[in-house]
């Protein structure tokens, strides 16, 4: 299987506030970019499964990625430093 780009766009609430995000991964299929997601912000901010709700996973194409690290992964940007 090859690794393909996703962007997952959505919410998660925590104390009584709503946060939006957008996140773009490499992932195999969308099921394992859900359950990436899922596992990122749970780790990262502390928020249950139950209190995530993502809206959208879409693939990408090659020119559509703007996160810079992830450009850098793929070959897409020249690193200059």
């Amino acid at each position: 299987m090859s690794t393909k780009i996703w962007r997952a766009s959505g919410e998660y609430f925590k104390n009584r506030q709503k946060f939006k995000f957008t996140k773009e991964l490499l992932a195999d299929k969308e099921a394992h970019a859900r359950e990436r997601i899922f596992s990122e912000l749970g780790s990262r901010h502390r928020v249950t499964r139950k209190k995530i709700a993502i809206r959208e996973v879409k693939e990408l194409k090659l020119e559509e990625v703007t996160n810079l690290d992830l450009r850098k992964i793929l070959g897409l940007e020249a690193d200059f430093s």
